[in-house]
């Protein structure tokens, strides 16, 4: 049975492979922690994931294909989310760096585009971000 088959609608298809991503990504520097658990189950709740997808996604060698949003505005919402997953731990290994770097290409950035909202993701979420956009964020 193919993916498509398993989930019919085409939002809860892109919810579910963003998902499977997440998990992905959680677990790429072994097994996931309890703090990056309780993280999945909430975003879990918000994408609408039913228990037997949880239990199915979790499972080793499941691979979804990424489904790039149209929009680019959900595309760094779906990099946030990733963000937050990586830094529950308050840092980013060169394997998680290399996964989400791959999976922002998949979203629709170039690969200069993904490597610059990257590395300012790393600062912004490390506390390293410069007063200008400190400034900026704040004032907004």
């Amino acid at each position: 049975m193919s993916f498509k088959d398993l989930y019919g609608n085409s939002e809860h298809r892109t919810n579910l492979a963003h998902f499977a991503s997440i998990i992905t990504l959680a677990a790429v520097d072994g097994e996931i922690n309890p703090e990056e658990l309780k993280l999945l189950d909430r975003f879990a709740t918000k994408l609408n994931i039913t228990k037997a997808e949880y239990k199915e996604v979790m499972k080793k060698g499941n691979k979804y294909p990424i489904d790039p949003p149209i929009s680019s505005k959900v595309r760094l919402e779906r990099l946030y989310d990733l963000f937050r997953i990586i830094y529950v731990d308050h840092e980013i290994d060169e394997e998680e760096f290399d996964l989400v770097n791959k999976y922002a290409i998949g979203l629709g950035f170039s690969n200069d585009n993904a490597d610059a909202i990257i590395r300012r993701s790393i600062l912004i979420f490390s506390g390293k971000i410069n007063f200008e956009d400190y400034l900026y964020l704040v004032e907004k």
